[in-house]
């Protein structure tokens, strides 16, 4: 009797696998492109599906194996598209490991795109985590044109890409929680990464220094097409804007939600401004954000920011290093421009998009006894595009690198 009790236990315990399904009888998806139609409540969808034996050390491929497959199907959203997809792909499709959504500018500024894009919010295949794209072109060119030439797993190039630019602050954290997050709470701006794999005809830079692209301005000569840069802006589940790579850094800068490492930007020599001086930025401390709520009379907002720098080149060899006033020059010089390209941020997000890209709302809700009295105020159309926003910088720390001299040129050219 015992034997038959521990048997029946057994099998219910073994009863548990008979809906696994083996690796190799899975398609894993690493991008989904998603472009609209000329019939309406229809989409274009794109699905780029990882070749887990190409660039595997385990696995031998072959020399022409290709490491994705690329496939395209109409659908009302992202679930439907990928069952009718999986009538011409030979494994079961799954939508675990994907890493970016691309969503085409054209549908992104459309009022028929959080009709869309909220198939992902309800399917448990889709994580959170995954990072929202906005291409230039279609989504499925997008998809197509991008072709690494240093990294054969394609999975890998958007992990390792993504991970970088973000890190360095050129395009944001743009994941689909913090979408909806944003857009639910009907309040802030939410910025989305901005990329294309073609090339602008005209450079709106005519600076031509690092962060003041967008993508497709950067002037490249070889390498892969796709270009990484800048951010499309979101209000209320719309694209409205594209900014640079500047402005998306100081947005980020500003934002205490988000984590950004240190980056290297460049500035006019204050003696001599034909040259630049480069210099790497680290910003160790959270932002402090103090917000006084008032009913009758605009809000105001103090924000300050600590920061370290390194100078890591001078052009102008004047030996900054080795003169107090100089330093003191140099460290007034950037102060100031960081205060002026804040300034001129947080004017245009007051007088144009009528919202912040800061995540700035959180600091006010505390001063509402509920939901409704908050949205009453009204963030949006009141309070925060008549707040008076003063920020300022502070310097704690100015280094010069491992060298305190730079060569002499009077003695190099004697």
């Amino acid at each position: 009797m015992r034997r038959i009790i521990v048997f029946f236990i057994f099998t219910l315990l073994l009863s548990g696998c008979f809906d696994r399904i083996e690796l190799e009888q899975q398609s894993y998806v690493i991008a989904i492109g998603i472009d609209s139609t000329e019939q309406k409540g229809v989409y274009s969808f794109t699905y780029q599906i990882a070749n887990p034996e190409v660039g595997s050390a385990s696995v031998q491929s072959g020399p022409d194996e290709p490491p994705t497959e690329i496939v395209t199907v109409n659908g009302a959203d992202i679930l439907s598209a990928t069952y009718t997809a999986n009538s011409f792909v030979s494994k079961k499709i799954t939508l675990d490991h994907t890493k970016i959504i691309v969503i085409s500018e054209e549908l992104a500024q459309s009022e028929d795109f959080m009709r869309v894009i909220q198939s992902a919010s309800r399917t448990p295949q889709i994580r959170r985590s995954v990072q929202m794209l906005v291409s230039k072109e279609k989504a499925t060119d997008f998809i197509n044109n991008n072709k690494p030439i240093m990294e054969k797993r394609p999975h890998k190039y958007y992990q390792f890409m993504l991970n970088r630019a973000v890190q360095t602050g050129i395009i944001p954290e743009a994941t689909i929680h913090r979408f909806f997050q944003i857009t639910e709470g009907d309040a802030d701006l939410f910025l989305a990464i901005y990329a294309t794999t073609e090339q602008s005809d005209q450079k709106k830079n005519t600076e031509g220094f690092e962060d003041k692209y967008i993508a497709g301005e950067i002037p490249q000569i070889g390498g892969s097409p796709t270009q990484f840069m800048g951010s499309a802006v979101f209000k209320e589940g719309q694209m409205i804007d594209i900014i640079n790579g500047e402005e998306t850094r100081l947005a980020q800068m500003l934002d205490r939600t988000l984590d950004m490492e240190d980056y290297v930007a460049t500035i006019p020599d204050p003696k001599m401004p034909e040259y630049r001086i480069s210099y790497d930025y680290s910003q160790k401390k959270e932002p402090i954000i103090k917000m006084n709520y008032y009913k009758n009379k605009p809000t105001e907002i103090d924000v300050n920011i600590s920061f370290q720098v390194e100078v890591i080149a001078i052009p102008s060899l004047i030996k900054y290093s080795q003169n107090q006033e100089d330093q003191q020059a140099l460290e007034e010089a950037i102060v100031q421009r960081l205060e002026e390209k804040t300034n001129a941020l947080i004017k245009k997000t007051q007088e144009i998009y009528k919202s912040d890209a800061f995540y700035w709302s959180l600091y006010v809700r505390k001063h509402f006894k509920d939901i409704k009295e908050y949205e009453d105020a009204d963030w949006h159309k009141n309070i925060y595009p008549n707040a008076k926003i003063n920020v300022t910088y502070e310097m704690d720390k100015l280094e010069f690198g491992k060298m305190i001299n730079d060569s002499n040129l009077g003695d190099v050219r004697d």
